[in-house]
């Protein structure tokens, strides 16, 4: 049975430890495809495509290096096998050219890589395509039922791959099919954890942070397994185990996460616990509304006894009651009067789509041109370029170390802000308390902060792309990674701060989909590299770098759209007050 939402504030800490740690074994560990490959077809999964002649390809012949068949040895050492380039280097064939490649035994070819990278661009678009239907759907009716779903769907797809690998030559094309279930269910799983953050109030923003970070780190999942597999540990045990532990993911979502989306901390304090019976209240409203309901109409009760019940005022010609009315006029959430179509045509997230697009675009073309560069900053020695292809693999952990940085700037003074009561607080004396900030100001101002430091280190990891050094790579290794958890974490924390919770799913699946359709410009750019440009990657990061400025668009306007809410503060703290005085006294217990 589901526990309900006071239960789960309970557990909060325990649901967000064991978030993070599912997110980064079953969110988009899709995105490690790179050591995934190397098992596949260690295991013969469409092998039979190739044939015993003419099955080389570059991605083969690099992953050949580590061993030398005894068979193949005379001609290594024969002269007319051996190419001089000049300057004593000489150029030797790894295989003869009409030689069959092989990986643990099962023919590997071009044919090959094509057929199951074919499956990986279905499963990693799944990851991106599918955002903006399940935000819609997880808006409605809650994280529970996607999480359950996720978890089935990725614990199966560990099964289908499992199974394939039992019979590769008969069952290969279950690849497809798993990889469809892995994506769809590592995304099920990455949606659902960004919403448990609303429990924890002035921290959201951080504990956001925190969920994209692990999302972003689960890159490593697949070299994890990978070291494991080469441990000798069959790759059909360790995707039967992987897949029981989809299963403990199941049960922990069964026991502790609750049928009802999770309200923002704007929508309930869960701290607060009174009963309304009493009253005869017949709505439902939670935490902080109920809060300054109570208030309201313990305010009228007492005016009510020191003047005639015919001096009060009326609404549209109804008596002011103490329960439906007041819930239905004067306790609606405000946020509910911001269309989803008013959210998604507003100047800032049109921006946020801007910002997220072009950042999106500049980070997967460096991974996707990657080893191009390497292998050409190496001068082709493939031993460096397998070090420090491992090097950027392990530094994709620094997405979860680096993301709650903009997390806590994101965070940062909102304690210090008013919560948004229309009641003043009175010192002893009966004068009022110093002035504290407003809430959404200084929201506003974090995520400026947060994108202006985003783009920064953007432009920045811009910079060392063109600088032709290969030691220099690993601080574009290192700002490639923070880039890419900042970038998320701060445009989450954006849109859980200027618009309402219950649209935060469907407007990050929006974006992830537009930023997504976006990035596929990485291809062009990736034949214009290899084909005119013959390999060198410097006029694309020119350009590339150029686009990064108007990532900057955003930060811009926020400060603008900070100067109007200051405007707007300003005029309504001019505006006259009525004080509602009772008992005679000079302190103002109300004021409409």
């Amino acid at each position: 049975m589901a526990p309900t939402l006071a239960s789960a504030f309970a557990r909060r800490w325990w649901m967000a430890v064991t978030a993070i740690i599912e997110n980064l074994l079953f969110s988009a560990v899709l995105l490690g495809w790179g050591s995934l490959l190397i098992m596949l077809k260690s295991e013969g999964f469409y092998s039979y495509l190739c044939s015993e002649e003419g099955n080389s390809s570059s991605y083969n012949l690099s992953l050949m290096t580590t061993q030398t068949p005894d068979e193949f040895a005379d001609y290594y050492e024969s002269e007319g096998a051996v190419v001089g380039l000049g300057d004593g280097v000489e150029m030797r064939p790894l295989v003869p050219e009409d030689g069959a490649l092989r990986m643990n035994g099962w023919l590997i070819c071009k044919e090959q890589d094509e057929m199951l990278n074919l499956a990986f661009t279905i499963g990693s678009f799944l990851l991106s395509a599918i955002t903006l239907p399940l935000g819609i759907v997880m808006d409605k009716y809650g994280p529970r039922k996607l999480r359950l779903l996720g978890s089935t769907c990725f614990g199966f797809s560990c099964l289908l791959i499992a199974y394939g690998a039992y019979k590769p030559n008969e069952l290969s094309v279950l690849i497809f099919i798993a990889l469809t279930f892995n994506g769809f269910g590592g995304m099920c799983m990455t949606f659902t954890s960004l919403t448990l953050p609303n429990m924890f109030g002035d921290l959201r923003s951080t504990f956001i942070a925190l969920m994209i970070g692990s999302y972003a780190s689960s890159a490593v999942t697949f070299p994890g397994v990978k070291v494991i597999y080469d441990l000798g540990i069959s790759f059909i045990t360790i995707l039967v185990v992987w897949a029981a532990c989809a299963g403990l993911v199941f049960l922990n979502c069964f026991f502790n996460w609750p049928l009802e989306p999770f309200p923002g901390p704007e929508d309930m304090d869960y701290t607060v616990k009174i009963k309304f019976s009493w009253l005869g209240f017949d709505h439902k409203i939670t935490g902080k509304q109920f809060y300054r309901q109570v208030t309201t109409v313990g305010r009228r009760l007492s005016v009510g006894s020191s003047l005639k019940q015919r001096e009060l005022a009326t609404k549209d010609g109804h008596k002011l009651c103490l329960s439906t009315m007041d819930l239905e006029m004067d306790c609606r959430p405000h946020e509910e009067s911001q269309s989803f179509l008013k959210t998604i045509s507003s100047t800032i997230f049109m921006l946020s789509l801007v910002t997220m697009s072009i950042t999106q675009l500049r980070l997967l073309f460096y991974m996707g041109a990657m080893n191009s560069v390497l292998e050409s900053l190496s001068d082709g020695d493939l031993t460096k370029v397998s070090l420090y292809s491992s090097i950027f693999g392990v530094l994709q952990l620094l997405c979860l170390m680096t993301t709650p940085v903009i997390g806590q700037i994101m965070d940062w003074k909102l304690k210090d802000c008013d919560d948004g009561e229309e009641t003043k607080d009175i010192c002893s004396q009966g004068e009022t308390k110093p002035k504290r900030r407003d809430r959404k100001t200084q929201k506003v101002t974090n995520a400026l902060r947060a994108f202006v430091l985003t783009n920064v280190l953007l432009v920045g990891f811009g910079i060392t792309c063109l600088i032709p050094n290969l030691p220099l790579q690993i601080v574009s290794f290192v700002l490639h990674t923070v880039v890419r958890g900042f970038i998320h974490s701060a445009v989450g924390g954006l849109y859980a701060a200027v618009y309402p919770s219950s649209q935060f799913g469907s407007l990050t699946g929006m974006q992830s989909l537009v930023s997504a359709v976006f990035a596929l410009l990485q291809q062009p750019l990736f034949l214009a590299m290899m084909g005119p440009l013959k390999g060198d990657p410097f006029w694309v990061n020119i350009g590339l770098l150029a686009l990064s400025m108007f990532g900057f668009l955003l930060p811009l306007y926020l400060i603008y759209y900070r100067r109007v809410l200051h405007k707007e503060q300003e005029e309504r703290e001019n505006n006259a007050k009525i004080y509602i005085k009772i008992n005679g006294s000079n302190i103002p217990e109300a004021f409409v």
